[in-house]
């Protein structure tokens, strides 16, 4: 090795130090060019009426995704699947007719306003008819909770009704289930499922606003209409003919009419697994259905790692949204500027953010933007079944759902505290914003199992879900998160959720570096992040 001379030794020593300062330059310049002008006009853009409410397989989509892979084209990034930027999802849209009534004791209810039915079988008629009513609980069998509310239950050819949540949210015990916090056993895809795997001919979930976690308004625009599933060999006639919701008012009635009082019902049935016969009464309903095939898509996009370039770290996001409504009078446009343009526009604003540094990153940065999350998380669910990426090539994933609009926060928020690693690298982010982890503020709405990390989570890759928090900056940040706070929660699923001038997105921002940052610190590591043993998820190579 040739040895360096003083001067040469001085010279060297002081280009590396001009080396480290322009790489902390770079850093830092990739770190802050997430701003909020950028992130506005994106979200401005993908939440336009142009893009129609970005239901699957329509105008909307194309839009979308021609946004997204003229974007990440321009930041260097390439196809992640193979070249191509696009996963296939093969889809069914069932659209059940609003002309159908409920039959119940003698009396006919109402679509939308009193119940909203449809089906999940690829069929353009559905019914149950005089099928027996029997009240199962929360209609969970879950055996490491040593509850089966169908233990000795024969319900096939009957309508199960179900109450929405689990048994925790209802007594606020922290030994059972989970206490506050929802598990997947509370949520309306599993109750279907379950009911279908026992052989109910209909399911119906009682809708209740504390438990459910939405108002009954967000039952009638997100159950009517296009509903959309795989399209599967056998049909999906495994599962049940017709499955729904009913007001609380509806079961109030119904169970008066059965003899039953719906909240003794109900203490009853968070104290063990427990079901009874509602009596005489039967359902009847028939389910007119259009059923249209087509094909939606994913979005993949990959910044190939320096050194490991088949590991590889994955941001997610739901680009879709609820479409529009024809039948509705005035404005008929789902924008879902909250939900889920602002988790789409903050994939553009990190991949600009990786695309700037100066080496790139050694672990491989994915970003997936996944199609009808809205629809039960159908694009993840199919990415998962059909992964791109295989899960022990997976390292990590983080994903953006409805981002933090009420301003800056001491704290950010984790959904799921407490099942991986995860935290602790966002914990080391968030220091250098002053920021501290703070739990799920809403645990009894089961978000870790209501968003696209969940499939990454099923497969056993450690998935983080976070953002926003409870702690404002200061009093004028309190004053107008109590203002905007009302105006989002009011707008989740309504035509109202359109892009507003008078967003405050520091917050967001924030957010967003932190999520890079992660990203970023996980990339250039050789770590593996773990779940943490008491998790219900683990790593399964």
């Amino acid at each position: 090795m040739k040895k360096l001379t003083p001067i040469g030794l001085a010279v060297s020593l002081l280009l590396s130090g001009c080396a480290t300062h322009n790489n902390e330059q770079a850093l830092s310049a990739a770190y802050n060019s997430i701003n909020a002008n950028q992130l506005g006009e994106h979200i401005k853009t993908i939440a336009s009426d142009e893009f129609e409410g970005r239901a699957p397989s329509t105008k909307g989509e194309e839009l979308t995704l021609a946004y997204l892979e003229k974007h990440f084209k321009s930041l260097g990034f390439i196809g992640g699947n193979n070249g191509s930027f696009y996963q296939e999802v093969p889809l069914v849209s069932i659209e059940a007719s609003p002309d159908m009534t409920l039959n119940i004791a003698g009396k006919a209810y109402e679509y939308k306003k009193d119940m909203v039915m449809g089906t999940s079988r690829m069929s353009e008629l559905e019914s149950i008819e005089n099928s027996e009513l029997v009240f199962v609980g929360y209609g969970i069998n879950a055996p490491e909770y040593d509850w089966n509310d169908y233990k000795d239950l024969d319900v096939k050819g009957k309508t199960v009704v179900i109450l929405v949540n689990d048994p925790g949210f209802a007594t606020q015990d922290d030994s059972l289930f989970t206490g506050n916090a929802m598990t997947y056993y509370g949520r309306w895809t599993y109750k279907y499922e379950e009911a279908s795997r026992q052989g109910a001919a209909g399911a119906i979930i009682v809708h209740e606003t504390a438990p459910a976690s939405y108002p009954w308004s967000v039952v009638e625009n997100s159950w009517s209409g296009p509903q959309f599933g795989f399209q599967k060999e056998n049909n999906n006639m495994d599962r049940v003919a017709v499955e729904g919701w009913i007001t609380l008012d509806v079961a109030n009635e119904l169970f008066a009419k059965a003899a039953l009082d719906f909240a003794k019902e109900k203490e009853k049935a968070a104290k063990g697994g427990y079901s009874v016969d509602m009596g005489d009464l039967t359902a009847s309903v028939t389910v007119k259905s259009e059923i249209k095939k087509s094909v939606s898509r994913n979005f993949i996009a990959t910044l190939p790692g320096s050194k490991t370039p088949d590991e590889h770290i994955i941001y997610s996001a739901h680009w879709d949204h609820l479409g529009k409504d024809p039948s509705k009078k005035g404005d008929n446009i789902y924008n879902g500027a909250h939900d889920n343009a602002t988790g789409t526009a903050g994939m553009i604003e990190i991949a600009e953010a990786f695309s700037m540094l100066p080496t790139k990153p050694a672990r491989s940065i994915t970003f997936l933007a996944v199609t009808a999350e809205e629809q039960g998380l159908l694009g993840a669910k199919y990415y998962a079944a059909n992964p791109i990426i295989a899960a022990n090539k997976s390292v990590a994933n983080i994903n953006m759902d409805s981002l933090n609009l009420l301003g800056r926060v001491k704290d950010i928020s984790v959904v799921g505290a407490g099942k991986s690693e995860m935290d602790e690298y966002l914990a080391r982010a968030a220091q250098s914003q002053n920021r501290t982890l703070s739990g799920d503020p809403r645990p009894a709405a089961g978000g870790y199992y209501r968003s696209d990390h969940f499939a990454f989570a099923q497969m056993g890759i450690p998935a983080m879900y976070s953002g926003g928090g409870t702690q404002a900056i200061d009093e004028e940040t309190e004053r107008y998160r109590k203002r905007m706070g009302l105006i989002l929660r009011g707008c989740y699923h309504q035509p109202c959720d359109q892009y507003r001038k008078g967003w405050d997105l520091s917050g967001a921002v924030e957010d967003l570096q932190l999520f890079y940052q992660v990203g970023l610190d996980i990339a250039d590591s050789t770590n593996w992040p773990s779940w943490y043993a008491q998790s219900e998820f683990q790593r399964k190579n």
